[in-house]
């Protein structure tokens, strides 16, 4: 069987986050079910730059643009890479522009991923089609949309949501530009309050959606959590499933990770302290008693971070140390690193994402802190695990069925693995880091959460049996292609905004 993954991050080619975590770790486990995955990426300069011994297989135009197609390998992934410097050779990030601003033409540069995903869905390249498309975030899922009302493909498709917060909307005016029929723009498909959204179409238009949890698959339906979409998800609730990520342990390693001063397992634990006094050598914070804590994260109001910065103070009365390493919001980036220099040996902050870095935090830290608002499943709270980091989490999402709670009855059963808190406030975060360092004064029980944590199996033995399962049954599903019926209100619309577009 044959998978198409169609995604704008890939590990470890480029990566800003958990989604290149599994878009490079799902093809491996897929694999070892017999589904062979090829996945469609930009051709970003980061990308281009690792390519070797890659094939030109197609010269195509898309949206009036001229692109290559490259194909390449790189260990056990396979994959095509999208050639269109005009789209991805930016002086910024993928997303946003060097002064943090989205980029203009970001419906552009990911309506032509879609299509080039699509087109080698119809067919384009001949001598490799896939028998399933798997979509990725809003990036791709207009491929869907236009598998279904560009080419009339009957290739299944699946969406995975990995963040709903974001959802690709755009201006009414760049529909025109699409490529796609303007029945299109209707309630049944990228209409979204007068707006463009891809993430609707791809929603409305694929044989089913997954979340990255059971958990944020129930509360993307709620009114509190669905993000002003909950009511087309709702509609669609019939093809939402929840399947929780896991991470891949040959990279997640502490018995060979790379980046580690010092390589441990659970009858090596005293080798973690290797990690631990090398980390606050590097950041000049010596080796005095107290608990380390750490974030890695994307430095936004969603994961928390602004509830984290209230709570600094309180961790450095306690005796407490604390290591930020992430990118974000400019503006917690200046309160944070304002912190660092009024709690200069207590507070570390290292603005940018970086692998190895990231490795040695979890490997050296005790406590990991995760104060997000919402978030879908999560992947830090995972290495943190594996690396014998005792996370502390809000109570939500992926957050929640993860981590065990080290309550008195999930302590006295022995199974808790980490601190919850809920609400998410800075009073309960506060309270969350009082529990934990009631823990790092009892060794005993310390050690225990750490073991516990690293024998948890978050791999993705179980999490690619259900993706492979899914995709079996959806090869099995009869051809269809889908209609978006256009009302005589949606006409309406549609009349109402090209009179206001002229």
């Amino acid at each position: 069987m044959k998978v198409l993954g169609v995604t704008s991050e890939l590990f470890p080619l480029v990566k800003t986050g958990g989604l290149a975590d599994v878009t490079g770790a799902l093809p491996k486990a897929l694999s070892a079910h017999g589904i062979e995955t090829v996945t469609l990426v930009p051709g970003y300069p980061r990308v281009l730059e690792q390519l070797e011994n890659a094939q030109v297989v197609a010269e195509t135009e898309f949206l009036g643009l001229n692109c290559r197609l490259l194909e390449a390998e790189s260990g056990d992934l396979k994959f095509y890479v999208l050639e269109a410097p005009v789209l991805y050779d930016r002086p910024g990030g993928l997303y946003l522009d060097e002064h943090g601003n989205d980029y203009p033409d970001n419906w552009r540069r990911f309506a032509i991923l879609s299509l080039a995903g699509a087109w080698i869905a119809n067919g384009g390249l001949h001598a490799w089609r896939p028998d399933v498309v798997h979509a990725h975030d809003w990036q791709a899922a207009m491929t869907p949309v236009y598998l279904r009302r560009h080419f009339e493909c009957k290739t299944p498709t699946m969406l995975t949501i990995h963040n709903l917060a974001f959802q690709g909307q755009f201006e009414f005016q760049t529909l025109g530009d699409l490529g796609v029929p303007p029945e299109t723009y209707t309630t049944e498909c990228l209409e979204y309050y007068g707006r463009v959204s891809f993430l609707k179409g791809g929603i409305q238009t694929a044989d089913f959606v997954t979340t990255v949890s059971p958990t944020y698959a129930r509360e993307i339906l709620s009114d509190r959590s669905g993000m002003g979409m909950e009511g087309v998800l709702r509609a669609n609730k019939t093809k939402i499933k929840g399947i929780v990520n896991g991470i891949d342990t040959d990279i997640w390693d502490p018995v060979n990770d790379p980046c580690l001063v010092g390589k441990f397992d659970l009858e090596r634990l005293a080798n973690r302290d290797l990690n631990r006094r090398f980390l606050m050598n590097l950041f000049d914070m010596g080796d005095r008693p107290g608990p380390l804590f750490a974030v890695v994260s994307r430095l936004t109001w969603q994961k928390g971070i602004d509830l984290l910065i209230d709570a600094v103070p309180h961790i450095v009365q306690m005796g407490g140390r604390l290591v930020i390493c992430g990118e974000g919001d400019r503006d917690l980036h200046e309160r944070l690193r304002n912190l660092a220099k009024q709690y200069a040996e207590n507070v570390a902050v290292s603005i940018g994402y970086n692998e190895g870095l990231a490795h040695l935090i979890f490997g050296g830290s005790d406590f990991l802190i995760q104060p997000s608002r919402f978030e879908p499943c999560g992947l830090t709270q995972l290495y943190a695990l594996r690396y014998g980091a005792i996370p502390i989490v809000g109570r939500t999402g992926g957050l929640s069925e993860t981590i065990i709670d080290a309550n008195d009855a999930a302590t006295g059963a022995e199974t808790a693995t980490g601190i919850q808190f809920h609400p998410v406030t800075t009073d309960e975060l506060q309270h969350a880091i009082d529990r934990a360092f009631e823990v790092y004064q009892d060794r005993d029980r310390l050690r225990k959460l750490q073991s516990r944590g690293m024998m948890a199996d978050f791999s993705w033995a179980g999490s690619g049996r259900r993706y492979a399962r899914l995709f079996r049954s959806m090869a099995d599903l009869p051809p269809r292609i889908a209609q978006l019926p256009v009302v005589r209100h949606q006409r309406r619309i549609l009349r109402a905004n090209e009179a206001r577009a002229n």
